[in-house]
Protein backbone atom coordinates (compact mmCIF):
# COMPACT_ATOMS: atom_id res chain seq x y z
CA UNK A 1 0.00 0.00 0.00
CA UNK A 2 2.84 2.26 0.98
CA UNK A 3 4.76 2.01 -2.58
CA UNK A 4 1.07 2.75 -4.24
CA UNK A 5 1.23 5.99 -2.55
CA UNK A 6 4.50 6.80 -3.06
CA UNK A 7 4.33 5.93 -6.79
CA UNK A 8 1.82 8.25 -7.02
CA UNK A 9 3.42 10.25 -5.55
CA UNK A 10 6.39 10.92 -7.88
CA UNK A 11 3.68 10.45 -11.15
CA UNK A 12 2.76 14.14 -10.05
CA UNK A 13 5.67 15.59 -8.75
CA UNK A 14 7.23 13.95 -12.38
CA UNK A 15 3.81 15.58 -14.08
CA UNK A 16 4.44 19.08 -11.90
CA UNK A 17 8.02 19.61 -13.02
CA UNK A 18 7.50 18.46 -16.81
CA UNK A 19 4.54 21.18 -16.88
CA UNK A 20 6.73 24.00 -15.39
CA UNK A 21 9.96 23.86 -17.25
CA UNK A 22 9.62 25.38 -20.32
CA UNK A 23 12.80 24.16 -21.97
CA UNK A 24 11.68 20.35 -21.04
CA UNK A 25 13.14 18.55 -18.48
CA UNK A 26 15.84 15.69 -19.27
CA UNK A 27 15.24 12.19 -17.32
CA UNK A 28 18.62 12.99 -15.29
CA UNK A 29 17.50 16.00 -13.95
CA UNK A 30 13.92 14.56 -13.11
CA UNK A 31 15.57 11.34 -11.30
CA UNK A 32 17.89 13.83 -9.10
CA UNK A 33 14.95 15.58 -8.44
CA UNK A 34 12.52 13.05 -7.34
CA UNK A 35 15.56 10.17 -6.07
CA UNK A 36 14.70 7.62 -8.58
CA UNK A 37 16.79 5.75 -11.37
CA UNK A 38 17.43 7.09 -14.77
CA UNK A 39 15.27 4.21 -16.48
CA UNK A 40 12.41 5.01 -14.26
CA UNK A 41 12.67 8.33 -14.91
CA UNK A 42 13.36 7.71 -18.90
CA UNK A 43 10.57 5.84 -18.77
CA UNK A 44 8.27 7.67 -17.24
CA UNK A 45 8.94 10.76 -19.27
CA UNK A 46 8.34 8.66 -22.46
CA UNK A 47 5.03 8.04 -20.79
CA UNK A 48 3.90 11.14 -20.77
CA UNK A 49 5.25 12.44 -23.95
CA UNK A 50 3.03 9.31 -25.47
CA UNK A 51 0.09 11.18 -23.63
CA UNK A 52 0.98 14.34 -25.01
CA UNK A 53 1.02 12.64 -28.87
CA UNK A 54 -2.10 11.16 -28.47
CA UNK A 55 -4.00 14.00 -27.10
CA UNK A 56 -2.71 16.33 -30.49
CA UNK A 57 -2.92 13.04 -32.71
CA UNK A 58 -7.27 14.07 -32.27
CA UNK A 59 -7.22 17.28 -33.88
CA UNK A 60 -6.14 18.40 -37.46
CA UNK A 61 -4.71 21.46 -39.17
CA UNK A 62 -7.15 23.94 -41.27
CA UNK A 63 -7.13 27.26 -42.55
CA UNK A 64 -3.67 28.54 -44.02
CA UNK A 65 -1.26 25.94 -43.58
CA UNK A 66 2.63 26.24 -44.17
CA UNK A 67 4.27 23.29 -44.80
CA UNK A 68 8.19 22.39 -45.42
CA UNK A 69 10.38 19.38 -44.54
CA UNK A 70 13.47 19.79 -42.12
CA UNK A 71 16.52 18.07 -41.16
CA UNK A 72 17.39 17.27 -37.28
CA UNK A 73 20.67 15.95 -36.03
CA UNK A 74 24.13 15.47 -37.47
CA UNK A 75 24.73 14.04 -40.71
CA UNK A 76 27.15 11.18 -41.27
CA UNK A 77 30.83 12.44 -42.13
CA UNK A 78 30.87 13.66 -45.66
CA UNK A 79 27.27 13.46 -46.11
CA UNK A 80 24.98 15.47 -48.63
CA UNK A 81 23.52 18.22 -47.68
CA UNK A 82 20.16 19.62 -48.53
CA UNK A 83 16.94 16.63 -49.22
CA UNK A 84 20.02 14.13 -49.69
CA UNK A 85 21.12 14.65 -46.33
CA UNK A 86 20.91 11.21 -44.20
CA UNK A 87 19.78 13.57 -41.33
CA UNK A 88 16.87 12.56 -39.72
CA UNK A 89 13.65 14.06 -42.24
CA UNK A 90 10.98 15.64 -40.77
CA UNK A 91 8.18 17.18 -42.30
CA UNK A 92 5.98 20.22 -40.00
CA UNK A 93 2.73 21.69 -40.83
CA UNK A 94 2.05 25.09 -39.09
CA UNK A 95 -1.65 26.36 -39.35
CA UNK A 96 -1.97 30.61 -39.48
CA UNK A 97 -4.26 32.55 -37.98
CA UNK A 98 -6.51 35.15 -39.98
CA UNK A 99 -3.76 37.29 -39.34
CA UNK A 100 -0.82 35.57 -40.67
CA UNK A 101 0.31 34.43 -36.77
CA UNK A 102 1.25 30.93 -35.64
CA UNK A 103 -1.38 28.53 -34.20
CA UNK A 104 -1.03 24.85 -34.56
CA UNK A 105 1.99 22.76 -35.14
CA UNK A 106 2.29 19.00 -36.32
CA UNK A 107 5.67 16.86 -36.43
CA UNK A 108 6.44 14.27 -38.31
CA UNK A 109 9.46 12.41 -38.52
CA UNK A 110 9.11 10.26 -42.23
CA UNK A 111 12.23 7.97 -43.87
CA UNK A 112 11.90 9.85 -47.50
CA UNK A 113 9.96 12.81 -48.99
CA UNK A 114 8.38 11.10 -51.65
CA UNK A 115 5.15 12.51 -53.26
CA UNK A 116 3.53 9.69 -51.11
CA UNK A 117 4.93 10.18 -47.89
CA UNK A 118 3.77 14.29 -48.60
CA UNK A 119 0.53 13.18 -49.20
CA UNK A 120 0.12 11.22 -46.47
CA UNK A 121 1.35 13.45 -43.91
CA UNK A 122 -1.21 15.86 -45.57
CA UNK A 123 -4.19 13.67 -45.27
CA UNK A 124 -3.23 12.16 -41.44
CA UNK A 125 -2.69 15.83 -40.77
CA UNK A 126 -4.21 18.97 -42.42
CA UNK A 127 -8.35 18.96 -43.21
CA UNK A 128 -8.94 18.61 -46.88
CA UNK A 129 -9.95 21.51 -48.87
CA UNK A 130 -7.05 23.60 -46.58
CA UNK A 131 -4.78 26.46 -48.26
CA UNK A 132 -1.25 24.63 -48.25
CA UNK A 133 1.73 27.07 -48.51
CA UNK A 134 5.10 25.54 -49.47
CA UNK A 135 8.32 25.62 -51.22
CA UNK A 136 8.34 24.47 -55.17
CA UNK A 137 9.83 21.22 -54.64
CA UNK A 138 8.23 18.42 -56.79
CA UNK A 139 6.53 16.15 -54.06
CA UNK A 140 4.19 18.84 -52.74
CA UNK A 141 3.20 19.05 -56.04
CA UNK A 142 1.14 16.02 -55.11
CA UNK A 143 -1.24 17.90 -52.60
CA UNK A 144 -3.59 19.70 -55.51
CA UNK A 145 -4.89 15.31 -56.37
CA UNK A 146 -5.57 14.80 -52.53
CA UNK A 147 -7.92 18.05 -52.43
CA UNK A 148 -6.09 20.84 -51.09
CA UNK A 149 -5.03 24.21 -52.71
CA UNK A 150 -1.80 24.72 -52.97
CA UNK A 151 0.55 27.87 -53.12
CA UNK A 152 4.20 27.12 -53.96
CA UNK A 153 6.93 29.17 -54.46
CA UNK A 154 10.81 28.88 -54.97
CA UNK A 155 12.02 29.88 -51.65
CA UNK A 156 13.90 32.54 -51.60
CA UNK A 157 14.08 34.91 -48.29
CA UNK A 158 15.98 37.36 -49.70
CA UNK A 159 13.42 38.08 -52.14
CA UNK A 160 10.09 36.87 -50.59
CA UNK A 161 11.31 36.83 -46.74
CA UNK A 162 7.79 36.42 -45.01
CA UNK A 163 7.27 32.74 -47.43
CA UNK A 164 7.79 30.25 -44.34
CA UNK A 165 9.19 32.27 -42.27
CA UNK A 166 7.05 30.98 -39.08
CA UNK A 167 7.64 27.78 -39.84
CA UNK A 168 11.32 28.29 -40.36
CA UNK A 169 11.29 30.51 -37.17
CA UNK A 170 9.63 27.05 -35.17
CA UNK A 171 11.76 24.46 -36.55
CA UNK A 172 14.82 26.58 -35.22
CA UNK A 173 12.72 26.54 -31.73
CA UNK A 174 12.22 23.36 -32.23
CA UNK A 175 15.99 22.20 -32.67
CA UNK A 176 17.14 24.75 -29.51
CA UNK A 177 14.82 22.50 -27.50
CA UNK A 178 16.29 19.47 -28.59
CA UNK A 179 19.19 20.41 -28.67
CA UNK A 180 19.38 22.40 -25.59
CA UNK A 181 17.96 19.65 -23.07
CA UNK A 182 18.15 16.18 -24.62
CA UNK A 183 21.78 16.15 -25.23
CA UNK A 184 23.15 13.17 -28.07
CA UNK A 185 19.27 12.31 -29.02
CA UNK A 186 19.24 9.64 -31.54
CA UNK A 187 16.57 9.57 -34.52
CA UNK A 188 15.00 6.09 -32.82
CA UNK A 189 13.34 8.37 -30.47
CA UNK A 190 13.21 11.72 -31.94
CA UNK A 191 9.24 11.64 -32.78
CA UNK A 192 8.73 11.63 -28.88
CA UNK A 193 10.81 14.88 -28.41
CA UNK A 194 8.64 16.17 -31.31
CA UNK A 195 5.69 15.26 -29.98
CA UNK A 196 6.15 17.23 -26.46
CA UNK A 197 7.49 20.25 -28.41
CA UNK A 198 4.41 20.09 -29.94
CA UNK A 199 2.13 19.83 -27.45
CA UNK A 200 3.70 22.77 -25.60
CA UNK A 201 3.70 25.07 -28.85
CA UNK A 202 -0.12 24.36 -29.03
CA UNK A 203 -0.61 25.20 -25.80
CA UNK A 204 1.64 28.12 -25.38
CA UNK A 205 -0.98 30.41 -24.69
CA UNK A 206 -2.32 28.46 -21.46
CA UNK A 207 1.17 28.15 -19.72
CA UNK A 208 -0.92 28.17 -16.18
CA UNK A 209 -3.10 25.49 -16.94
CA UNK A 210 -0.31 23.17 -18.63
CA UNK A 211 -0.39 20.65 -15.74
CA UNK A 212 -4.10 19.98 -15.89
CA UNK A 213 -3.92 19.90 -19.33
CA UNK A 214 -1.09 17.24 -19.37
CA UNK A 215 -2.40 14.90 -16.40
CA UNK A 216 -5.80 14.70 -18.70
CA UNK A 217 -3.62 14.08 -21.44
CA UNK A 218 -2.14 11.19 -19.35
CA UNK A 219 -5.87 9.76 -17.83
CA UNK A 220 -6.93 9.47 -21.54
CA UNK A 221 -4.30 7.84 -23.12
CA UNK A 222 -3.26 4.19 -23.72
CA UNK A 223 -0.78 3.02 -21.12
CA UNK A 224 3.55 2.65 -23.04
CA UNK A 225 4.51 -0.33 -22.10
CA UNK A 226 8.54 -0.27 -21.59
CA UNK A 227 9.13 -2.88 -24.14
CA UNK A 228 7.73 -0.78 -27.00
CA UNK A 229 9.98 1.59 -26.09
CA UNK A 230 13.20 -0.51 -26.20
CA UNK A 231 12.64 -2.94 -29.09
Amino acid sequence: MEKTRIDLQIWFWALYLASKDKRGISATMLGNELDISYKSSWFLLHRIRKAMADRDSGYNLDGVVELDDAYFGSADKGGKRGRGTDKAKVVVGLSLTSEGRPQHLKMVLVEDLKKETIAKFAQNNIKAGSTISSDAYRSYQQLINEGYKLEAKVFNPKENPEHLKWLHTIVSNAKAFINGTFHGLNKKHLQQYLDEFCFRFNRRWFYGELFNRIVNACMNSRRLTYSELTV
